[in-house]
């Protein structure tokens, strides 16, 4: 499942494709494996790294991260990736990330600076932080790089990969809201 989001990640970032939206290739990807995922879920619970070893773990907080489009799986998915993590099953940085998704999705500022989105001159930079005063000291509790150092790398991995901001920022927006309303985010 996640090799499959990765390879159609690049197919649509080669041909220009990711800049303006949710492409349907992308979110059909995510749909389906979010399904996957849910019934993973159902039958095991969370698949940390002593069940199904570490790249399999780390696979699903990835499709799990990128089930963007199910608003309930991934809010039971935080509550099982914080599980796995006090188990020792699951890195804490990744409890944050995913935290910070949630907490963009919703519309709040999120904790750690982790999520990043296109502004409307063209630069990509961190969405909005609580408390962004402290964000290094939270991130420096979870063996996380400075906000600043992790702005640049993902500043440079866009450049590198060939990511572009919306060609119309205006729209990008209203139809990145829409969706979010569309799906039960806001």
């Amino acid at each position: 499942m996640a090799a499959e989001d990765r390879a159609v990640r690049e197919q649509l970032l080669a041909a220009g494709e990711l800049a303006d939206g949710y492409h349907p290739r992308m979110e059909a990807v995510h749909v389906g494996n979010a399904a996957r995922l849910m019934a993973i879920l159902d039958r095991i619970g969370w698949p940390g790294r002593h069940a199904v070893g570490e790249q399999a773990g780390y696979a699903a907080w990835l499709v799990l991260q990128h089930s963007i489009g199910d608003p309930p799986l991934l809010r039971r998915g935080l509550a099982l990736v914080e599980a796995a993590a006090d188990r020792g099953e699951l890195d804490r940085t990744l409890v944050a990330t995913l935290a910070d998704r949630i907490c963009v999705l919703e519309g709040r500022p999120q904790r750690h600076g982790t999520q990043f989105e296109w502004d409307a001159a063209g630069e990509l930079n961190p969405s909005p932080i609580d408390d962004p005063e402290r964000v290094d000291a939270r991130r420096r509790q979870l063996g996380m790089e400075p906000l600043a150092d992790h702005t640049a790398r993902m500043r440079a991995r866009a450049v590198a990969e060939g990511e572009t901001p919306p060609k119309d920022y205006a729209a990008w927006r209203a139809n990145s809201e829409a969706w979010l309303r569309r799906v039960g985010w806001r």
